[in-house]
C-alpha cells in the first residue's frame, strides 16, 4: 500500500501524475470529505495512493 503524509507532498504527487490542485483546493476539498484521506494525529493527515489514484480517475469520468 502505498501512502504519503502531508498536504505538501500531495500537492506534489498530483502534480507529477497531471492533475495539479492548489492545497487550498485539497483543503476544501477534505473539509466537504469529497477527496479520500485520514487523520492520523490532529495535523497529520495520511493519503493513500490507491484511492487518490481511483478519486483521480473518477474525476476524469465526469
Amino acid at each position: 500500500m502505498r501512502k504519503i503524509q502531508g498536504l505538501s507532498n500531495l500537492v506534489e504527487y498530483l502534480e507529477s501524475v497531471n492533475y495539479p490542485l492548489a492545497a487550498e483546493q485539497i483543503t476544501d476539498l477534505m473539509s466537504k470529505r469529497k477527496i479520500p484521506h485520514r487523520k492520523a494525529f490532529q495535523d497529520t493527515v495520511i493519503f493513500n495512493l490507491e484511492h487518490i489514484d481511483w478519486w483521480i480517475a473518477e474525476q476524469q469520468k465526469r
